[in-house]
């Protein structure tokens, strides 16, 4: 993983997003890792299977034995 320290990030912004729109860039201070730039694409797929991973808990814990109605659930799912 690529790295960058904080004062060069305070020196050149924009070439430490261009440089974690592929890969994380860990942002390091003092020889520790304090933080890690992401690009917008991997943010976007990160939350998109965090969403898909509530979602699909959220349908194993429903007994649909309990003959409830579609929008009732479609509501708690908030879909």
């Amino acid at each position: 993983m690529n790295s960058i320290s904080i004062s060069q990030l305070k020196i050149n912004p924009s070439k430490a997003i261009s440089e974690a729109l592929d890969f994380p860039l860990a942002v390091v201070n003092r020889n520790k890792v304090e933080a890690y730039l992401i690009g917008k694409d991997l943010y976007e797929i990160i939350i998109s299977h965090i969403e898909d991973t509530i979602d699909r808990k959220a349908v194993e814990k429903t007994d649909f034995n309990k003959g409830r109605d579609f929008e009732t659930i479609a509501k708690e799912l908030d879909v």
